[in-house]
């Protein structure tokens, strides 16, 4: 995908408009409507703020797709997917799920991450969502897969539960 692609999917992803975009980085609407229309980029500094007031990285606001030689998209593995609480957007090229959690009953026994880079320390890895069963979450990752596959920009997770208010307190989770 192009920047301009990638920034109009956030902003609508983020319900933000065009005029609040462009308040919040101090342009005026109709710059952000060029760059939506891949008619111009902004200046760095305002990228690098951009990136920062719709929490993504700068490379995926340039675009995450690789152009072959005849200028068509590729996918090359990443998908947007929105936490079960709507927290974060992780722009994932790897999920992976936990081991059981010996839960109360009722509480959900499994979780799944996002991942979205590496550093020194390790992967980055989001909380996506909790799932009650090892059906549940495995079904979810075979349908992130298939979008994947498709060459699908975001999922919607299907079959996360949303687990009762001080559950992810209990797992020292936040």
């Amino acid at each position: 995908m192009t920047f301009s692609e990638n920034l109009k999917l956030i902003r609508k992803e983020k319900g933000i408009t065009q005029e609040e975009l462009a308040d919040m980085l101090e342009v005026s609407r109709q710059a952000v409507s060029k760059w939506e229309l891949d008619e111009g980029y902004p200046e760095a500094e305002k990228l690098m703020l951009l990136a920062n007031k719709l929490n993504v990285s700068l490379d995926f606001l340039m675009g995450n797709s690789i152009l072959n030689e005849s200028n068509k998209s590729q996918t090359t593995g990443r998908i947007l997917i929105t936490s079960y609480d709507g927290k974060a957007i992780i722009n994932c090229y790897k999920i992976t799920s936990s081991n059981i959690f010996a839960t109360k009953k009722g509480d959900p026994k499994y979780a799944l991450f996002g991942i979205d880079g590496s550093s020194f320390w390790g992967e980055n890895s989001t909380l996506l969502g909790w799932y009650n069963d090892s059906d549940s979450i495995q079904n979810e990752i075979k349908e992130i897969m298939h979008a994947m596959k498709q060459g699908q920009t975001s999922y919607e997770l299907k079959y996360a539960v949303a687990p009762r208010e001080n559950f992810g307190k209990l797992l020292k989770l936040k």
